[in-house]
């Protein structure tokens, strides 16, 4: 196969495009010259995909439904997509039996993309669990699903492991949780009815069962890896937690509060109990007994179960302090925050073509610096990018002059270098994503490839301006771009 072919299929539900660099030289912030050598050795440049958003063949070759599946069928696009988890074990799970085409698949893209000198990230699930557990036992709703999890991810690291260095076990647990379970926006579409337009669902309790049950499926999953497989594989294995930096909206002891929450309940919420054992206080405090216990031997489990931690960064909002009480309850006003993208009418950042995503490239600098803080932890920047607009009515020729995406991860990597020179431990940057894509609940509206795909051509695809750029920095040239001051945030 071509690796043209494979690179639309990465491993699992994300690979990075990754490339060692050499030296440490100074970089220049004035000037905002950047290239490989800005960076320290051995960080690690890439590109990210995933497989429901890319790989199609949605019923080939045994693959069954997943959860997203279903998800679009009731609110339909015009495309059929697949997963990893169901095209390896179509029941899933191992007892059942395993689809050897879909091994035998993933397999020589590993080798593929080897041979082309690209080191995988491999990431086990990608919100996409198999359908049969859904409606068996209600997937991460139930405990159940902690050992089917194992034993997936024991089957991907026996077959995979030998070649695969870097294990992500969930990405964005976070954003899975919100808006498939308190929301209902997202697969498999549970809320409240008083939140969402959802048939069933708890917004109050739902999200914290589904939370408790990744982080105990990650746990158990990664002590097993480095029992049975990290000495003799010699990889390291981690989780993808969606980030976002918080502003107080107001330069008061109430917004700072409040700010200082938002991050507890979006970011703290995962990644606490990976490193100390349990959820953060202030979430006990305000969620009561709706925040499910570990038992003292699931403490220790999760304790320190994190190599490393993949942090997806896109964009910020304001906070303030929300004195609205209510009895419908629900994760969504559990942290008592209001967050919002505008103060005073300016918005927080440079608007961009998809409604939540502001350009606050600061805020990077900010989350990697937290988590060092707080966390110490090695990090991998595995998502950071910009969208635009499909727009039918433009030329290919216009559609891949995307200036906007250059400036995007030019600010990013400069506020990124300052994080590194302040002490974050940051080990390399993964921009989303190597090509236009299905996201998710948004379908094709917007692009957020450095490949531009036609999708009313044979899917032909086309280098954009911000490819060429991204190659430029590999190859160690010089790559400048003067900054718009429209595009730093307010």
């Amino acid at each position: 196969m071509k690796i043209q072919h494979l690179l639309v299929i990465y491993l699992l539900s994300q690979t990075l495009l990754l490339f060692c660099i050499e030296s440490l030289e100074p970089c220049d912030q004035s000037s905002t010259t950047l290239n490989r050598s800005s960076f320290p050795a051995g960080f690690l440049f890439g590109a990210g995909s995933s497989a429901y958003q890319y790989e199609g063949a949605a019923s080939a070759d045994g693959r069954t439904r997943s959860i997203w599946d279903t998800f679009v069928f009731e609110y339909p696009d015009s495309f059929k997509f697949s997963i990893s988890w169901s095209r390896i074990l179509p029941q899933g799970k191992i007892s059942r039996g395993v689809n050897w085409i879909g091994v035998k698949f993933y397999n020589a893209l590993i080798d593929e993309l080897l041979s082309n000198g690209i080191e995988p990230f491999g990431t086990i699930f990608h919100w996409d669990i198999p359908q049969t557990l859904e409606d068996e036992y209600g997937g991460f709703l139930s405990p159940d699903v902690v050992d089917d999890f194992r034993d997936y991810a024991d089957f991907c690291f026996q077959q995979f492991g030998d070649r695969i260095k870097n294990w992500i076990t969930l990405n964005e647990p976070n954003l899975f949780t919100m808006y498939g379970y308190a929301l209902g926006d997202w697969a498999p579409g549970r809320c409240s009815n008083y939140i969402g337009n959802c048939t069933e669902g708890n917004s109050a309790t739902e999200p914290y069962l589904v939370a408790h049950h990744q982080i105990l499926s990650h746990a158990t999953a990664a002590n097993l890896y480095r029992h049975k497989y990290q000495a003799s594989q010699m990889g390291k294995i981690g989780l993808a937690v969606s980030t976002m930096w918080f502003v107080p909206k107001d330069q008061t002891i109430s917004s700072r509060k409040a700010a200082h929450r938002a991050l507890e309940f979006y970011v703290d919420w995962i990644v606490h109990p990976l490193v100390f054992g349990d959820y953060p206080k202030t979430m006990r405090y305000l969620v009561g007994n709706r925040l499910p216990n570990f038992t003292a031997q699931q403490s220790i489990l999760v304790k320190g179960s994190l190599d490393f931690l993949g942090v997806n960064y896109y964009t910020a909002n304001y906070a303030e302090d929300s004195n609205t009480s209510t009895i419908l309850l629900s994760y969504t006003t559990d942290s008592h925050v209001n967050c919002s993208d505008e103060k005073n009418g300016i918005p927080i950042g440079q608007p961009t073509d998809a409604s939540w995503l502001f350009i606050y490239p600061e805020g990077i600098r900010e989350i990697t610096l937290y988590i060092k803080r707080k966390y110490n932890l090695p990090i991998y920047i595995t998502e950071n990018g910009v969208a635009e607009s499909n727009n039918c009515s433009i030329t290919v020729d216009e559609a891949v002059k995307d200036g906007i995406r250059i400036e995007y991860h030019q600010l990013h990597l400069s506020y990124l270098l300052q994080a590194i020179k302040e002490g974050a431990d940051i080990k390399g940057y993964s921009i989303w994503s190597l090509l236009d894509d299905f996201e998710w609940a948004d379908g094709y509206t917007y692009r957020f490839g450095f490949i531009y795909v036609d999708y009313t051509n044979k899917l032909k695809r086309y280098l954009k301006d911000s490819a060429l750029w991204y190659k430029n920095i590999l190859q160690k040239e010089n790559a400048t771009t003067e900054h718009s001051s429209s595009l730093l945030s307010s």
